[in-house]
């Protein structure tokens, strides 16, 4: 984490709690994003807990997180999710007339995807790349990806490959990058390019876009909420529990 940048400590992990125009791109950044299932994840997978400390910027991208860190420190941030970072610095990009690339998904996903910021923001300059879909590169592969982008030389380059595969690329492959932002952001290529509809924006406001995100995708999504919620649950009492009796230990 950027020693420069407001964070609030949650076990391991240091969240950012500022405001996104704290952001700068001065030196290469790496931003991610935690929530309850990454932080389940993360818990029991080495790699991807090094490429969440890593980060940069670690934002909290859910409500999950966003209690887990009041119940335990009393600290009061708000929820930044992966969407909020990508609508972010699309705007920046396009007062800055830069360039930005999107690396994960599909063809279809990202023709749609800059032809929707060619409309939104036209000052950017868009160039995308999908990957062969595989749990591990090859070494050709991930050459051709890093060639790409160093080629075009993005102001940021957003990667859309699931958790933790994007977490853990962008880490290992990041000292290679010529890229000024690293922002991994996972379903947000499907949000923004429109083949997955993020929950409206009232049930955002109500806290509930999980529940809805759900529902429409019960199959997908059961085990993210419905498993790893109560885990995460347990991992935070222990967590407080083992804070109150240090604290008991002192007075």
């Amino acid at each position: 984490m950027d020693n420069s940048l407001p964070t609030v400590s949650l076990i391991d992990y240091s969240i950012f709690c500022g405001d996104l125009n704290q952001i700068k791109d001065v030196k290469k950044t790496i931003i991610n994003t935690i929530n309850q299932y990454s932080f389940c994840l993360a818990n029991d997978n080495e790699e991807f807990k090094i490429a969440l400390q890593k980060s940069n910027v670690l934002l909290p991208d859910g409500m999950a997180i966003v209690s887990a860190v009041n119940l335990l420190s009393g600290a009061s941030i708000k929820k930044i999710a992966g969407a909020d970072i990508h609508q972010f610095l699309l705007k920046e990009l396009n007062q800055k007339s830069g360039k930005c690339f999107y690396l994960g998904s599909s063809e279809t996903t990202l023709s749609k995807i800059k032809l929707k910021v060619s409309n939104e923001f036209p000052n950017i300059l868009v160039k995308t790349f999908s990957p062969a879909f595989t749990n591990n590169f090859t070494k050709m592969q991930n050459e051709e990806m890093i060639n790409a982008i160093n080629e075009f030389k993005p102001d940021v380059l957003f990667v859309g490959m699931t958790a933790p595969k994007q977490e853990v690329w962008s880490y290992n492959n990041s000292h290679l990058l010529d890229a000024k932002i690293i922002c991994s952001i996972g379903a947000v290529f499907d949000f923004y390019a429109g083949t997955i509809l993020r929950p409206h924006p009232l049930w955002i406001n109500l806290k509930l876009e999980w529940f809805i995100r759900l529902v429409k995708e019960p199959k997908r999504m059961w085990k993210r909420y419905l498993y790893f919620g109560p885990v995460f649950i347990k991992l935070i009492l222990e967590e407080k529990i083992n804070l109150y009796k240090k604290k008991s230990i002192f007075f």
